[in-house]
């Protein structure tokens, strides 16, 4: 089972090895913090006052990036603006939260400014074509606020619909929701340039009840 240092070693190590890839382009590393009750948090380093509700707000998408950008809410702003963030909850060394996000730039104004560059450089060749629709997704874990079938303690959001939450059988570890985001919104370079990126074994158990899996969900590893 993980721990929050471990948790806080394993984003480490995840941000250095992005960063020699060259696929991310700025970072904060994480921090590490006690609160109330004891909680233990791994989130996101620095003072800035940050409002991560930017992004359930009814507002245009555009604008709740431009806000995370300005308040530098990410541990890793990738090569075409894309964001990620990775902030974990323990209470008694148990994982209690987990938000684990993925938000694409929603314009890629260099693009549009010197196309030729980068339609050919394959680092940027699965993020150009112009049919694509951005869309954020968000890997949940929240162990208080579980509702079997309704909440499950384990979810998927994608596009910041209120009430979608796709059953996941578990937890994801830093190393698995990076993985994740490589191979599937940044294949073409993942598979050339990050080949130093080690793999991490998954260490948190299932969550997902019976009853969910008999709908559709999303089977991560679980140990």
């Amino acid at each position: 089972m993980s721990t929050a240092e471990g948790i806080l070693s394993e984003i480490r190590e995840l941000t250095s090895e992005l960063i020699s890839s060259g696929l991310c382009v700025d970072q904060n590393f994480p921090a590490m913090r006690t609160g109330a009750g004891g909680v233990i948090s791994i989130d996101i380093s620095g003072e800035e006052e940050r409002d991560l509700s930017v992004t359930l707000k009814n507002i245009p998408y555009s604008e709740s990036y431009a806000v995370l950008v300005s308040q530098r809410s990410f541990n890793l702003k990738m090569i075409d603006g894309g964001l990620i963030q990775m902030m974990y909850q323990f209470r008694n060394r148990e994982l209690i939260n987990h938000r684990l996000a993925f938000f694409p730039s929603p314009d890629l104004l260099e693009y549009q400014n010197n196309p030729d560059i980068y339609e050919t450089d394959e680092m940027y060749g699965d993020i150009v074509s112009r049919n694509i629709v951005t869309s954020p997704i968000r890997f949940d874990f929240d162990r208080d606020n579980f509702v079997e079938n309704d909440h499950p303690m384990s979810h998927l959001t994608i596009g910041q619909y209120k009430n979608c939450r796709i059953p996941v059988s578990g937890p994801l570890s830093p190393f698995l929701f990076l993985n994740f985001i490589l191979r599937a919104f940044y294949n073409t370079p993942f598979r050339k340039y990050c080949s130093d990126i080690k793999r991490r074994e998954y260490t948190f158990s299932s969550s997902i009840t019976k009853s969910e899996m008999l709908n559709t969900h999303i089977q991560a590893c679980s140990a």
